[in-house]
């Protein structure tokens, strides 16, 4: 009836549930980086990066720095680049920075100034990473060991035919 439970007796780990979203609110100021592996929700300011599974920034919210995360809603402020699977911009979400995604959407009356750039699939070669990354330095240069040029559409081009 009183025996320890089995959360108590492996170390208080909790098992698979879903952890309550940590949560910064409006009259909280961090400075410092935020590291969580579940969801952060953000009312207040954050000066420093933040890496998560799941960010909401409220309407409130003032972020300066870099963003990484499986998923992020954006509905205040943010300064810095958002590195994310799936971005959403509500129509209150201000963003001054460059968005690289898999999956972008934006509400119409939402503020961005940047760029946004899609990012490579994973299952691509390192081959072919290193020659986007080399042609979009506008170097034009080949990777070494690539036989020739592949086209934004995915059609292959001879290094002679830019």
């Amino acid at each position: 009836m009183f025996s320890k439970s089995k959360r108590e007796l492996d170390g208080g780990a909790a098992t698979a549930k879903a952890a309550v979203p940590s949560i910064i609110s409006t009259d909280m100021k961090i400075v410092g980086d935020l590291t969580s592996n579940g969801e952060i929700q953000v009312d207040g300011t954050v000066e420093g990066d933040i890496h998560s599974r799941h960010l909401l920034v409220g309407t409130t919210a003032q972020i300066t720095g870099e963003i990484i995360a499986d998923m992020v809603e954006i509905y205040g402020t943010i300064h810095g680049q958002i590195k994310a699977t799936t971005v959403s911009l509500a129509k209150t979400a201000h963003v001054v920075g460059d968005i690289l995604h898999d999956n972008l959407a934006i509400e119409k009356g939402a503020f961005l100034e940047g760029h946004c750039k899609r990012m490579p699939e994973k299952k691509e070669s390192s081959e072919r990473i290193a020659l986007v990354r080399d042609n979009s330095l506008g170097n034009g240069a080949k990777a070494p060991g690539v036989p020739g040029i592949v086209g934004p559409n995915g059609e292959k081009k001879s290094s002679n035919s830019q």
